[in-house]
């Protein structure tokens, strides 16, 4: 088996890399990366040195960059711009984003077809439609737990309501709309989504849509805007000042958690799924769930107990809402697991300590990694 991993220096990238090779070792990987994110290319050494990943430096948005790499079987994407707010943010331009995230998957979907390599594109929870989520009606639970060590300091939707099709207490499922707005970054994943299944039906190759709630773990190069779990233990170990920015400023809004390597399992069965009926559903989530989940308040308390000498102390607040925030995004993955047999194996408090045991060794992770 060769599989080609784009954006292979990202912290998805790398971290998918050395999951294959540690349960492959006889398997080929080849990698390309831009190296646009800062601190991206200290996973190259890493990489080469444990994974014998063959690297080839380049941008998917240049068809000339991929038409040096050698045929494969498979093609994991995983090169994007992951942030809500590219496009946005006055740090990229909207063409940027459209360019990396829809043009690169362009290049990359013509490379399978002159191939015939499966596709597999990492996709995002926020190809889901905003209005609808943001107007969910919430409630505060607000439950010290017996033993003092854990709080449940959240928002959770109101069981009462009457909820849009594909949501409920349990979260989205796949079939809640992707109508717009859902962000110009969600748009393109949206738009790469719909062609990927397009390209792979008009020339017969094999395409499935990972929908990935947000990822994290060691070595993520911590964003407030995507690695948000890294990003705010980073900080607290580094002694930054942090905020609650939107709603009721009190930091209960939710999203769950998942390490890129409990992915493998499914990548698996999905390499081998040739005879998988055209059928299929070829759309799923893959998130941590309800059970991998955690508001940023609980995300406190949790780093307050982990650094108790932190300078951070009690985050700032700011009720105004950020354009494309939104009070609770957590995946239901009940379709992974009817159809693959699949789900999380690491729980969010291996992942969040495996996130602070990093930070403890690089003191100044936040700078590295701008």
């Amino acid at each position: 088996m060769k599989i080609l991993i784009t954006g292979i220096c990202g912290f998805v990238g790398s971290t998918l890399a050395k999951a294959i090779h540690a349960a492959h070792p006889d398997w080929e990987i080849v990698g390309i990366d831009n190296f646009s994110r800062s601190g991206s290319w200290r996973n190259r050494d890493a990489l080469e040195d444990e994974s014998g990943v063959r690297f080839f430096t380049g941008d998917i948005r240049s068809q000339t960059d991929l038409e040096m790499l050698p045929a494969c079987d498979w093609v994991i994407d995983a090169a994007a711009n992951p942030s809500v707010l590219a496009g946005v943010d006055g740090k990229t331009s909207s063409r940027q984003l459209v360019e990396y995230n829809l043009y690169g998957t362009v290049n990359l979907l013509e490379y399978c077809k002159q191939h015939q390599a499966g596709f597999i594109l990492l996709s995002t929870s926020r190809v889901y439609s905003i209005p609808e989520l943001s107007g969910l009606r919430m409630e505060v639970e607000n439950l010290p737990k017996a033993d003092g060590k854990e709080l449940r300091n959240r928002y959770i939707p109101d069981s009462g309501q009457h909820f849009p099709a594909g949501i409920s207490v349990n979260g989205v499922s796949e079939k809640y709309s992707i109508d717009p707005p859902v962000s110009l970054y969600g748009s393109t994943k949206v738009a790469s989504e719909h062609l990927a299944l397009e390209y792979g039906a008009t020339f017969d190759f094999p395409v499935w849509i990972n929908r990935c709630g947000v990822l994290s773990g060691a070595g993520q190069f911590g964003h407030p805007a995507q690695g948000i779990f890294a990003f705010w233990i980073h900080s607290f170990r580094e002694g930054k000042p942090l905020k609650y920015i939107g709603f009721d400023g009190m930091g209960r809004q939710v999203r769950d958690c998942l390490h890129p390597r409990d992915i493998l399992p499914l990548l698996e069965k999905q390499f081998s799924s040739g005879d998988m009926p055209e059928t299929t559903d070829r759309v799923i989530n893959l998130a941590g769930g309800l059970a991998n989940s955690m508001s940023l308040a609980e995300l406190t308390h949790w780093c307050q107990a982990r650094f108790p000498g932190s300078q951070t102390g009690t985050p700032a607040s700011s009720p105004e809402v950020r354009r494309f925030d939104l009070p609770w995004v957590v995946l239901d993955c009940q379709k992974a697991s009817e159809l693959w047999e699949w789900q999380p194996q690491t729980p969010i408090g291996e992942v969040l300590e495996e996130i602070a045991s990093f930070a403890e060794k690089e003191n100044d992770w936040l700078n590295v990694a701008k």
